[in-house]
């Protein structure tokens, strides 16, 4: 997924909101709406913020004009002056600095301020509509035995071959991990935060670096037929059982 200002022609990059309060008042835990007022193309947020235990905060984010429903955030932060958090659930852009929002305590119940990403600033206004209705976040499956071990393939991008290996490990109670390792000019160890699968479907996903592989499986082939999504690009993917044979040098 790539960031909301270059989805909608203003910039590049994932997300961020921060809040000024006076005294912690108005609350902070709830429902917020509003719009980023992007030249040309105003955008509407919705995003839910609750408290998870005596100090821990969980939230997640509607953007409905890019289909976004229920994006986790994280690295909130809440005090009595300020707010903030990463919309790096909703927000993919390969390794950019995420888009950040500052807002001050208008009245009860409304906030406003700046939206900034990458030199571009717009103005928000959000305002607390109800209770929160917070989206638990996407958590890693178990993947069948026969997906286990290392998997590799090959793609073309600007003229070059990359060479991607993918190594996916069962874990009792926190389902599956992967290791993807992408060599082109350079070998790139890509963080996986989660592993799904789903019948025969397969889901990658690296949040920090905004790169997603979705492949379906076929244990008579022992193949994993799908994409590879790096930010704005999408290139497809085959993968097969066993380490690469060559070398993985272009």
């Amino acid at each position: 997924m790539s960031s909301l200002l270059r989805r909608t022609g203003a910039g590049c990059v994932p997300f961020v909101f921060c809040s000024t309060l006076c005294h912690a008042a108005p609350p902070v835990q709830g429902r917020w709406e509003g719009q980023v007022q992007i030249p040309g193309a105003p955008l509407t947020l919705i995003v839910d913020l609750a408290r998870n235990g005596a100090s821990a905060w969980t939230g997640s984010v509607i953007i409905p004009g890019l289909g976004i429903k229920g994006a986790p955030v994280g690295d909130i932060s809440v005090t009595e002056s300020r707010v903030s958090f990463a919309l790096s659930g909703a927000m993919k852009a390969g390794g950019a600095a995420p888009p950040r929002i500052t807002v001050h305590s208008v009245r009860e119940g409304v906030m406003a301020g700046d939206f900034e990403q990458a030199g571009n600033t717009a103005t928000l206004t959000l305002t607390r509509t109800g209770p929160a209705h917070v989206e638990p976040a996407p958590k890693s499956t178990v993947v069948a035995g026969e997906l286990e071990g290392a998997w590799s393939g090959r793609f073309e991008l600007g003229g070059y071959p990359r060479y991607v290996t993918l190594t996916l490990s069962n874990h009792t109670q926190s389902g599956a991990t992967a290791e993807l390792v992408i060599v082109g000019k350079r070998t790139t160890q890509v963080p996986v935060d989660l592993v799904v699968q789903d019948a025969q479907f397969l889901k990658i996903e690296s949040g920090q670096m905004g790169i997603t592989f979705e492949g379906r499986w076929s244990a008579k082939a022992s193949e994993i037929q799908g994409s590879l999504q790096m930010g704005p690009f999408e290139v497809p993917l085959v993968l097969h059982k066993g380490t690469p044979t060559t070398g993985g040098k272009s």
